[in-house]
Parts: structure tokens; sequence; C-alpha cells
């Protein structure tokens, strides 16, 4: 069997268990991809589709990917938890079942500079808030060279995976770990405040695929409109923030329980691959007013 035709056999027998997606794949052809090419000890790059691929795979190749698939269909975990490692925007996390697969679209808005022209030369410090496996940090020291990071949460499990890649990207010089309930150990002022915090409505806890509910609660519930922690953080975020300083925060499809929950407010929504509803942003002065 050659690497095309165990993708396309892995393929089918994804969609035929009904597993879900999400946790770094949208799909059943891009699971069956990142599956048997971790399996068999190729590059992610690797074009399966090139004739040079056309070679028929060993016996103990074929065994490892047939193991991986039975792993992730019976257990329905996400397929970055059984191998340990999760990418996202190209660089990759150590992960574990401490703290939530790392997908915040925050991350597009750093990689692709929308939240620059809010940022400037006084832009020094930067807090990552609800941070989990650190990546949001990583990714906003990788970006700004000249900031420094405090990464906060509640969740010593989730700092100790966080952790792991600090010193993965050899940032420990730059990233700051602290252990908080929210705000509480934060002192701040920050120029950027990032945050994606627990926001699924307790209606949409009650119906989310078993991928989701191997993964931490306290990093996804966000009570029964979603609005729980971020409306803690609205009144709390001025205090934290420099003059000039901003808040982006993510709230997936909650934008509407946002929108209930905070009617004075006019947020800059951000546009990512999820559209125009999931990420916002707000000035110290807009949080103030």
């Amino acid at each position: 069997m050659t690497l095309a035709e165990l993708i396309a056999d892995t393929e089918r027998a994804l969609t035929a268990a009904g597993v879900g997606f999400g946790h770094g794949t949208t799909n059943a052809h891009d699971e069956a991809a990142w599956l048997v090419l971790h399996a068999v000890g190729l590059p992610l790059h690797t074009d399966f589709t090139d004739s040079k691929q056309n070679q028929d795979l060993a016996p103990e190749q074929l065994g490892q990917a047939a193991t991986l698939l039975r792993a992730r269909t019976e257990s329905r975990k996400p397929l970055a938890y059984l191998i340990g490692e999760a990418w996202l925007q190209g660089v990759p996390f150590t992960v574990d079942e401490r703290a939530i697969v790392p997908r915040s679209l925050i991350a597009e808005v750093i990689a692709d500079g929308s939240v620059d022209p809010w940022l400037g030369d006084k832009t020094h410090r930067v807090l990552d808030l609800c941070t989990g496996n650190g990546s949001l940090a990583v990714l906003a020291a990788m970006a700004w060279p000249d900031v420094q990071v405090d990464a906060a949460d509640l969740s010593p499990d989730a700092l100790a995976v966080a952790a792991l890649n600090v010193q993965r990207h050899a940032l420990t010089n730059r990233i700051r770990l602290i252990e908080s309930d929210g705000l509480a150990r934060c002192d701040g002022p920050y120029d950027l405040m990032l945050c994606n915090p627990p926001y699924v409505n307790a209606q949409s806890m009650a119906t989310l695929p078993a991928e989701y509910l191997a993964e931490p609660e306290l990093a996804l519930a966000g009570g029964a409109d979603g609005m729980d922690f971020v409306r803690q953080l609205i009144e709390a975020a001025p205090q934290h923030l420099s003059a000039q300083g901003v808040l982006v925060l993510e709230i997936g499809n909650e934008r509407a329980h946002f929108e209930a929950a905070f009617p004075t407010l006019n947020p800059v929504w951000l546009e990512t691959s999820a559209g125009g509803d999931a990420v916002l942003l707000l000035t110290r002065q807009a949080l103030r007013a």
C-alpha cells in the first residue's frame, strides 16, 4: 500500500467512525494526512501525491498508522494529544491533556499584522491571559522581538505545559509565567493584552463533540451565556492597561451574547479565517467609556 492509498483509507475510516475535528484540522482528509505522515515518520509538508511516494510502505509503517488510527477512533481524543504536538501559524507546540489544544484565532491577527496599527514604539509589555500551553505568548514574542511577555493562567497544570513551550522556543528570558486567577496577580500596566478565555456557553457545552470534552473544562466553559470570565475581564482590564493599551479578545461564536452583555461597548472586529465576528479589539479609552 502506498502513502496516498493509506491516507485515503484512513480518511474513509475517520469518516465512518464519525470523529470530530477542530483541533488542528477541520476535515477527515487533512486529519488523515496528519495522522499517517506522523505515524510513518514523514514531515507534514510531504507531498503524498508525488510519484516519488508511490512505493509501498513497510509493514511496520502500516502497523504504526493502524495503531494510531485505532487510538484516535476509540478514544475520541484530539490527534494532537495522541502525538504530543500541535502546530499554530506554522510553529510547533508541545501539547498534552493538561491544556487545550492551541487553535486561537488571535494567532492569525498576530501573524497578519492586524493588531500592529494599535502598537508602536511605546509597546513594551504584553500579557497573554488564559495562556494555556503558552502558544500565543510564544507567537507574540516572535512577532515583536522588543517586547516582554507575561503569560498567565489559573491552572498550574497548563502553566507546566507552557513552560515546556517557552523552553522549546528559547524564550525563557522574554516570557514570564504567572499563576493568576484572571488579572489578580498581573501587575501591569500592559500595552497589549491578549486573551482567549473560556467563552463556550452552557447550551453549547452540553453538545460538544467528545474531542472537546477531552480538554480541560476550565479552559472552555464560560457559564450560561459564555460571558462569566469576560465580564470580570472587561471590568478589570482598564486598570491593567497603559494609557494607549489595547485588549484583543477572542469570543468565538458568542458575538450575540457579547453584545447583549456589553451593549454600550463599540469594539473593532478583526477579520480572521472564521469571519469578522470571533476576535475583537478594545482600546483602554473604549473600555473606560
